[in-house]
């Protein structure tokens, strides 16, 4: 295992095998011109398409990179989770293998890391947010209508809850995750709401972000399941299944 790593970028992978590797490519750049002691774990969540080969293709011009391979699809929540505890970095960052929000964003998070933040957040709601290619208006509205479902269920106070770029005190969030009961598009709000029962400070700031039209949320069907899992997340923790575990 790498020691005194400044930052592990986990990136959960299920069938990405077009969009994996100028991700890769563009994060490798950004560590060499930043010079971070870093590692960069892929979670390959039971692809059937040719992510993991891409993955392992790029090892060798990448010494930072690992993959780890799930046989089966297991959601986006337990991929992640797989790869925060195979994390060595000092903080652990997450961030979608489509490059929604360009690694260069971190930038903005280490001022606030670096100031004692557990939790540091990417929103593209907030006034400085900048959204280069917008979701179509259908998935905005649902965007819009499921942070109004957190706010009033779940977690208040947080703009933008979903956007797949948040980084983490990796003692923090280890804490966390050893929590955590959402395994798919919901743990999102799961490991903030957490974070927040636990007495993490956490940080949102504004960034960039590109929408990739190939998104793996599937529109209805995904959607419906999210705003279960926010009654469910309620409903674990009254019955104190959020309590540390013996």
């Amino acid at each position: 295992m790498p020691l005194n790593l400044d930052l592990s970028i986990v990136i959960p992978a299920f069938n990405e095998q077009n969009r994996i590797g100028a991700t890769l490519s563009a994060m490798a750049q950004y560590l060499r011109e930043r010079k971070f002691r870093a590692e960069i774990i892929v979670v390959s969540d039971g692809s059937h398409d040719r992510t993991p080969e891409v993955v392992r293709e790029r090892t060798g011009e990448i010494p930072e990179l690992s993959l780890v391979e799930l046989r089966e699809n297991r959601g986006k929540g337990f991929a992640v989770r797989t790869g925060i505890e195979k994390a060595s970095g000092r903080w652990v960052l997450f961030s979608d293998a489509d490059h929604s929000t360009p690694i260069e964003e971190f930038d903005r998070f280490l001022p606030f890391l670096e100031s004692g933040f557990s939790i540091v957040i990417g929103s593209r709601a907030l006034p400085d947010s900048r959204i280069e290619i917008h979701q179509n208006r259908i998935r905005e509205t649902m965007g819009k209508s499921f942070n109004f479902l957190v706010q009033s269920l779940v977690i208040s106070g947080l703009k933008d809850t979903q956007c797949g770029f948040k980084a983490f005190e990796r003692e923090a969030i280890r804490k966390i995750i050893s929590r955590q009961r959402v395994e798919r598009f919901g743990f999102d709000v799961e490991i903030l709401y957490l974070a927040e029962k636990l007495g993490y400070s956490i940080h949102e700031v504004p960034v960039r972000w590109i929408n990739s039209p190939q998104s793996r949320v599937r529109m209805f069907r995904d959607s419906s399941r999210m705003i279960w899992d926010l009654f469910r997340i309620r409903g674990l923790d009254i019955q104190g299944m959020y309590e540390e575990r013996k």
